[in-house]
């Protein structure tokens, strides 16, 4: 039986950051044709100017105007801009920040027409894309409203570990504020059946972080814990979930204790981040659970201080491609499981 290929579209991001580096970097392998069909939104006069920055020699893209014309066994492009666009390594301007919005719009109308099976974003700015039709403090935001879902997760995924968030690109002083019951149990609901869908794990085992230092000290620091966080867990506990916290954050990692769970929810940004970052290095992928298509992205930015200068790490950008294949047979797996649950035998239970 001929196996489908996954055709995955692949955003430019900013021009002017590593976007197209790591893009070629990765593509530069040509393993990644045997699993899936690369399709770049962007400009192949953009990609070509990288590739001549960066002295890279054989690459090249095939050109195409649908993803239904993909060659299966070259990378290729879509141009989605003017060829007299102007490319400025390492400058944050509006002209990039349109050209990130154009790929980004076109790739997402393509996946929701069913052309594409996944989509891999590459890194824009989120301050130059701002306009009229992006007022979104990230790729997660927009695509959440462009395919009008109720809620997603942020969820950093890694082979060692997967940290989701309560809330995502928000100012610190906000945090407490947007803490709520509900908004713990929803995110933790995503998560859950992202790691059952997504990442194949059959029982889910799931951390929850305190909001406080030293977890709220039984009060004494703060009373989300008591009041909002310990109350959700509960709740969740009944659903029958496997959820356990609140947890300092400090000692939890701190200790390796994070290793006894499948995933960990964080209450914000750099709480869940900042620790995923320095454990997993380049093998960090952001995905966004939730949404009804696949979507990767690398854990890292623009880095418009590397641009052109060929010091991009693509470990990361490579990573989320395979991840965003690996989460594609594993939901059509699921799917399969779904319609015979016999087929899934929990050898747990047998011992």
């Amino acid at each position: 039986m001929k196996t489908h290929k996954i055709r995955i579209g692949i955003t430019q991001g900013d021009i002017n950051g590593i976007g197209y580096e790591i893009i070629i970097k990765t593509l530069l392998d040509n393993r990644i044709l045997d699993i899936c069909i690369p399709v770049v939104y962007g400009s192949a006069k953009v990609a070509a100017y990288h590739r001549k920055t960066l002295n890279i020699g054989d690459f090249s893209m095939n050109i195409i105007k649908s993803p239904d014309d993909a060659n299966p066994k070259r990378p290729n492009i879509i141009n989605c801009l003017d060829d007299d666009i102007r490319v400025e390594l390492g400058k944050s301007t509006s002209v990039a920040g349109e050209a990130s919005y154009i790929a980004l719009k076109r790739a997402a109308d393509d996946i929701k027409a069913g052309k594409l099976d996944a989509l891999l974003t590459a890194p824009i700015s989120k301050y130059n894309i701002q306009s009229e039709n992006f007022k979104f403090s990230g790729h997660t935001e927009f695509l959440k409203d462009f395919f009008n879902v109720d809620d997603i997760l942020m969820f950093m995924t890694s082979d060692l570990l997967k940290i989701g968030l309560v809330t995502m690109h928000t100012p610190l002083h906000q945090v407490p504020s947007l803490i709520s019951e509900n908004k713990i149990i929803h995110k933790t609901r995503i998560m859950y059946q992202s790691l059952i869908e997504d990442f194949g794990v059959i029982k889910p085992k799931i951390a929850v972080l305190g909001l406080n230092p030293h977890a709220g000290e039984e009060g004494m620091l703060g009373n989300e814990e008591q009041d909002i966080i310990k109350p959700a867990i509960e709740k969740l506990k009944q659903e029958g979930l496997l959820v356990f916290g609140p947890f300092s954050a400090d000692g939890f990692f701190g200790s390796g204790a994070y290793l006894k769970f499948d995933g960990i929810l964080a209450m914000y940004h750099d709480q869940g981040l900042a620790p995923f970052k320095s454990i997993v290095r380049d093998e960090g992928v952001n995905y966004t659970a939730g949404l009804p298509i696949i979507r990767t992205s690398p854990a890292h930015g623009t880095a418009f201080e590397m641009a052109g200068k060929n010091l991009a790490n693509n470990d990361s950008f490579r990573k989320a491609l395979y991840t965003a294949c690996d989460i594609y047979q594993n939901r059509k797996s699921y799917t399969e499981i779904s319609k015979d649950p016999l087929k899934l035998i929990d050898l747990s239970e047998l011992e």
